[in-house]
């Protein structure tokens, strides 16, 4: 139901307790994920701010103006589930951190990305242990297994809601790192896209930037944002 837009068939949206947690009641009767689980999120003010986004649908419900139920139908139906797989893929993005790709041309840019990412790297190094390589141009680099399995350690101490902001937050930046700063609280939602966005910021500035292009960019925001605003529910 939460994967294709359909017609509104309820009045009323509300917030309510529910097994093992709250869940949302549209005219009385429980939300259920796309896999056909009960909706039941850890946090009252969670389950509120889903039934706002159902209560806030016109004639058609349209999922996509719906992150929050997305996420948590994403946690209920995924996270949890297939756990091991996702942290699978989230040690994948360690592995080729964007962060850690830099430019060696034009000069202005590599040193954008310098001031703008290497405090991110010392951070993540101070707090998980975790020292990665730079490299520039378009060598590939090995990190060192340590880090990435200090990394590793960091994402298996996380419950399912926490590795859903994570996994949210990775996916639209492209990077481990900003979505574990994101996570612990180090960045905010608008600064973990923008400085995933850096090079591409800088592409815009010099050339422009097209409407798809903008649009794409637009929906990678919000998801960081939904990530973020998860993570404050929770």
């Amino acid at each position: 139901m939460l994967d294709r837009t359909f017609k509104r068939f309820y009045k009323q949206a509300a917030a309510g307790e529910a097994e093992g947690g709250f869940t949302v009641r549209l005219d009385g009767k429980a939300v259920k994920t796309p896999a056909g689980k009960p909706l039941v999120v850890p946090a009252r003010a969670l389950a509120e701010a889903v039934a706002e986004e159902w209560a806030a649908q016109g004639e058609t419900v349209r999922p996509a103006d719906m992150p929050l139920t997305q996420l948590a139908a994403t946690a209920l139906d995924r996270i949890g589930p297939e756990r091991e797989a996702i942290l699978g893929q989230l040690q994948a993005y360690a592995g080729t951190e964007l962060l850690c790709y830099r430019a060696d041309f034009p000069p202005d840019l590599s040193e954008r990305q310098h001031h703008a990412w290497q405090p991110l790297l010392d951070w993540a190094e101070g707090a998980f242990g975790a020292k990665l390589t730079v490299t520039t141009g378009v060598v590939a680099v090995t990190q060192p297994a340590g880090s990435l399995a200090a990394l590793a350690a960091q994402l298996a101490g996380y419950d399912t809601w926490q590795l859903c902001v994570v996994q949210a937050a990775c996916a639209a930046a492209g990077s481990l790192v900003l979505a574990l700063a994101l996570a612990e609280g180090r960045l905010g939602g608008a600064e973990a896209f923008d400085l995933s966005q850096l090079d591409e910021t800088y592409q815009i500035e010099r050339w422009g930037e097209d409407e798809e292009a903008a649009a794409r960019r637009a929906a990678l925001r919000r998801d960081v944002l939904a990530a973020e605003r998860l993570l404050a529910l929770i």
